[in-house]
């Protein structure tokens, strides 16, 4: 074998007299081999990195449609009264969840919380807290009970840096009473068929935070053209790119505006207004709306 100009030439030969063949090939010089040595592994780790992450997405997508599968879906109607939700998540999934639960009496259950942080953990402890409160529901129990004996299970089953905190009313049609509990949700609004505002103020502290925490009811009246908004500190805390949040003020001024649209389509609308007040589809936080319309 001889060296020539970096290439080697070997010889192989073919059995026959006087016959032989050159082949040149390449030879390293010091160091160049261990060069592409290294990075031919780092592609080789970048490569299971980047199908790790496309599986880890994958995963994130069944969890994402699985979460979605345990929110309602669509308009709940009933007599006079219609109530539809939305939520996006500011990840894949979120903390953020509603429910409205039909009871076999004719009352219908509203409920609207936000568990701390984002992501998958609190996505999780939004699935805890979904079956423990519907349990719990089925038990028949007042408000202020439900959510002391909810409280007590997320204190005992999550971690401790974690809280949720909820807005769980019972709506009575015959009435059009509404009775809630808000453990440091923010405060929903309740627009008057007249135009005038109210809000549903705190009755209790957040869940989870002590395993000993108490809570109050609170009244009020649904009458014929009140829109009830109940929604995440995502949409007020929404910002724009100088840092200017949506805040409730742009919230009374899409529901004034869309107060002749269905439930549906005011929070179609209200996700739109934001969108545009951000000058993104993408948000920081998680935002979630659950609206009840009762007709005229």
């Amino acid at each position: 074998m001889r060296l020539f100009r970096g290439f080697a030439l070997v010889d192989f030969p073919l059995g026959l007299p006087f016959i032989q063949v050159a082949v040149a090939m390449p030879v390293w010089a010091e160091g160049t081999f261990a060069l592409i040595l290294s990075l031919v592994l780092l592609n080789f780790l970048v490569l299971l990195e980047v199908a790790d992450r496309l599986s880890l997405k994958g995963e994130l997508e069944v969890a994402r449609e699985i979460q979605l599968a345990m929110l309602p879906a669509g308009t709940f109607r009933d007599g006079d009264i219609e109530i539809c939700g939305v939520t996006r998540p500011a990840n894949t999934v979120g903390g953020d969840f509603y429910d409205v639960l039909p009871l076999p009496d004719g009352r219908v259950i509203l409920t609207l919380g936000d568990v701390a942080g984002k992501g998958s953990p609190a996505a999780l402890l939004m699935a805890l807290l979904l079956a423990v409160l519907r349990t719990l529901v089925d038990e028949d129990l007042d408000p202020p009970e439900l959510m002391r004996r909810l409280n007590l299970q997320i204190c005992r089953h999550s971690p401790g840096s974690r809280f949720i905190t909820l807005f769980y009313a019972v709506y009575t049609p015959a009435t059009g009473g509404l009775t809630y509990v808000n453990a440091g949700q923010t405060p929903p609004l309740l627009r008057r068929q007249d135009g005038r505002y109210e809000r549903l103020e705190g009755t209790g502290i957040a869940l989870g935070m002590f395993d000993g925490s108490t809570y109050t009811a609170a009244q009020t009246i649904l009458s014929a053209g009140d829109t009830l908004v109940l929604y995440s500190d995502g949409i007020t805390e929404a910002e724009d790119p100088n840092g200017q949040p949506f805040e409730e003020s742009g919230l009374e001024r899409v529901v004034s505006t869309y107060a002749a649209f269905s439930a549906a389509d005011m929070g179609t609308e209200l996700l739109k207004a934001i969108e545009r007040h951000a000058h993104d589809s993408r948000f920081g936080d998680d935002l979630t709306i659950l609206i009840l319309k009762k007709g005229a």
